[in-house]
């Protein structure tokens, strides 16, 4: 079964499962415990999302803990290598940020005669940071998109110094841009979701990942930039986000599951699964671990939002 990644869907799963507090993040206590079985062995690749390469690399260790006779390597260069690397087999996983686009379903399919398996592992808020510095506390869309798009397809008006985002004291201050190159899914979410498909501004700084985005914020001042809420700094703020200026909610757990926050997402890993055989058993059982009690707890300690039990388990019941 497929979830979209808006926010009300999101706040269906809120509605089957209620919601955690926002400051103490608990996991679902029906989600299973990872149970270890024999015979597991072998070499996994994981090629896709720069978003969820930590959160990846946390899993590959958790897993490698329990069978030492597994390899695993994680490379992250954004959600559009990931598409290519199932279809050319060189990855088992294949992490984004974003659902994978309908050409590269029907590529995936026209040669393997099935559709990719879409597993949604994570919950995420797409933040919008600043500076740790700058006083402001939220902006609504139309602004975010008056200061990253050159269309203000959202209906937004040109925004380039911080005055003309509210914040007087800064009035006269340009606004410095910072975002993710066209391969990240996170670019891709960002253009759908915030500019409402709008193009960006040539003076974006783009960024090769998450982490050099809220590295370019934190050192300067002026600036503003999107990334993934796991990859937030001290250095950093995120901002509370809306539609007006008195519905604005902040990037929380809470406001996750509820679809209060405009860019709340699923994070996914693709696999080629066919739907007459079963899952090759290396890959069924990392899946299952990262669906578990404990891959689920790791998604908090990434400081990402972890699944209802209700949704992993119809996602693990598609292994099948």
């Amino acid at each position: 079964m497929r979830f979209p990644c808006s926010p009300a869907a999101i706040a269906l799963c809120a509605l089957l499962t209620g919601s955690a507090a926002a400051q103490n993040i608990e996991i679902d206590p029906d989600l299973p415990q990872y149970q270890v079985v024999s015979g597991i062995s072998g070499n996994l690749n994981s090629i896709g999302s720069d978003t969820l390469n930590n959160l990846m690399t946390l899993w590959a260790e958790g897993f490698k803990a329990k069978y030492p006779n597994v390899n695993i390597q994680v490379e992250g260069k954004g959600s559009a290598t990931a598409p290519p690397a199932l279809i050319e087999a060189t990855a088992q996983l294949a992490p984004m940020s974003r659902p994978m686009k309908g050409e590269e379903i029907d590529a995936f399919e026209k040669k393997f005669g099935y559709k990719p398996l879409e597993v949604q592992v994570a919950i995420d808020a797409l933040a919008v940071f600043v500076h740790k510095d700058n006083p402001l506390q939220g902006l609504t869309l139309d602004k975010v998109d008056g200061m990253f798009s050159s269309t203000f397809t959202r209906g937004g008006t040109d925004v380039t110094e911080w005055g003309q985002a509210g914040l007087d004291a800064w009035k006269g201050r340009a606004v410095s841009l910072y975002g993710r190159n066209s391969a990240s899914g996170t670019y891709g979410f960002f253009k759908e979701h915030a500019l409402a498909k709008g193009d960006f501004k040539s003076s974006v700084k783009e960024q090769p990942g998450s982490s050099a985005v809220i590295q370019g914020v934190s050192a300067d001042l002026y600036a503003i930039g999107y990334a993934g809420i796991g990859y937030a700094t001290s250095g950093v703020k995120a901002l509370a986000l809306g539609e007006a200026a008195d519905a604005m909610a902040e990037a929380t757990y809470e406001n996750c599951l509820d679809g209060s926050y405009p860019l709340a997402r699923f994070l996914y890993v693709y696999v080629n699964k066919d739907p007459n055989a079963p899952m090759d058993k290396l890959t069924y059982e990392f899946l299952k671990f990262v669906l578990s009690k404990e891959g689920q707890e790791i998604v908090i300690k990434d400081h990402y939002f972890p699944l209802p039990a209700s949704i992993a388990s119809e996602i693990t019941a598609a292994f099948d």
